[in-house]
């Protein structure tokens, strides 16, 4: 192994050659600009997939699933002075265009069976929101942690009561279903994400699951500049550009063909796991609930290490500030001033990630919880402990379909080997 990094989840394309395939027919026809029939093919391709249990939605491609939550945002009213719920434990593109738009978000913790937004907190939330400001909040953003399904049934039922569009943050779990349904189809809109660590790629690039043609049609307006319809450009509405381009959406169509086999690999994966890490102690690996109510895509696989846990290097851990990337959509452009935070992981974490790193293995941390950025430090919070006690212990381990269970077993090999004792 020591020739071979192993990554958290890479881009795989399909054996068949899909993707060149349609990359290659728009170049031909000259279809290099955004939109065409690359687009319209891979939006048919995820209508058919999201509306797999008799749905009618209908799907817009977009550059980004920042893009989409953003429209979404929109679509649902949000405005300046408006607030939005915002599960915490997440990745800032579920927050951050709650503020391009001078709204505030408001985070809500997490439940510790899925790490995901606690619908009991979230009702909590509605109800103090209400006595504090007068008015509820314009939507509510649910987020499918790493690919685990959220309590959708209970969070639509606090959500319908109170009269509060969902958005479904699904970026991170396409393909993930609850109940047998396909997560971004429960609420007012769903958000997917196609970057390039994701389930399926467009090498860059995200879409947005709307409830109906009206609805997809507003949204379609929206992310390409809002012209009227005049044969000169005119605004009377501020719009964005937004939409898909015709290249990205052929590398789409080619990943469709795959997707299931993305899937079924990162959940064969996670048993691996789940097999080989089981009587290793101090180590945990976070699975789903086994009521059957729960299907994860498993995007990446997680584990939490017990406190107590002596991990080989640990008195070196946050000594030196990084300035390399640790996963993620990019590299560390800013150097931070200290080594350390009032809120990171535990050393034993960071020393496990530095162990796996000279290894040859790409782990990282679960995500910070939103309520403790500092840019988000006036935000109002409803927190429970959850989030933050998950974020000091938490680890995300390679689970792409380059992993194989030779990786696998070498990965688990070398966290027994960091553990001291």
């Amino acid at each position: 192994m020591a020739n071979k990094r192993i990554y958290l989840c890479l881009a795989h394309m399909s054996e068949a050659g899909l993707e060149q395939k349609y990359i290659k027919e728009a170049f031909d026809t000259n279809w290099v600009v955004p939109l065409g029939p690359n687009v319209n093919g891979f939006e048919e391709d995820l209508k058919a997939f999201v509306n797999s249990e008799g749905q009618e939605k209908e799907v817009v491609a977009l550059s980004a699933g920042t893009a989409a939550v953003h429209l979404a945002l929109i679509a649902c009213g949000v405005g300046p002075g408006d607030e939005v719920i915002v599960q915490s434990f997440t990745f800032c593109a579920s927050s951050h265009p709650v503020t391009y738009l001078g709204a505030t978000p408001v985070f809500v913790d997490s439940e510790k069976e899925t790490w995901n937004m606690d619908p009991e907190l979230l009702e909590t939330a509605i109800k103090d929101r209400i006595a504090k400001t007068g008015k509820k909040p314009k939507a509510i953003v649910p987020v499918a942690l790493y690919g685990m399904p959220y309590q959708a049934d209970r969070i639509m039922e606090v959500a319908n009561r109170y009269g509060i569009p969902v958005i479904e943050d699904a970026a991170e779990g396409f393909g993930s279903r609850y109940k047998g349904q396909v997560l971004g189809t429960f609420g007012a809109y769903g958000v997917l994400s196609f970057n390039g660590n994701k389930m399926i790629t467009t090498s860059g690039g995200g879409a947005l699951i709307c409830p109906d043609k009206a609805a997809w049609q507003r949204v379609m307006w929206l992310a390409t500049q809002a012209r009227e319809s005049y044969p000169y450009y005119q605004h009377e509405t501020i719009g964005y550009n937004y939409r898909m381009s015709n290249i990205c959406a052929g590398i789409g169509r080619g990943q469709m063909t795959i997707v299931q086999d993305h899937i079924a690999h990162h959940q064969h994966v996670q048993a691996l796991y789940e097999a080989l890490l089981k009587d290793v102690k101090g180590v945990t690996v976070h699975g789903q609930p086994a009521n059957g109510d729960y299907d994860s895509n498993y995007w990446l696989c997680t584990i939490t290490l017990d406190p107590e846990l002596k991990v080989k290097g640990q008195e070196n851990a946050y000594k030196t500030v990084v300035t390399g990337a640790v996963g993620g959509a990019a590299g560390v452009i800013h150097t931070a001033s200290v080594a350390v935070t009032d809120c990171q992981p535990n050393d034993n974490v960071e020393a496990m990630r530095m162990a796996l790193d000279k290894a040859g293995i790409e782990a990282r941390p679960v995500w910070k919880p939103m309520h403790k950025q500092p840019v988000y430090k006036e935000a109002p919070a409803y927190v429970n402990g959850v989030s933050e006690a998950i974020f000091k212990v938490g680890m995300c381990l390679p689970a792409g379909p380059y992993v194989s269970d030779e990786d696998v077993r070498y990965i688990v090999d070398s966290i027994k080997a960091s553990i001291e004792g």
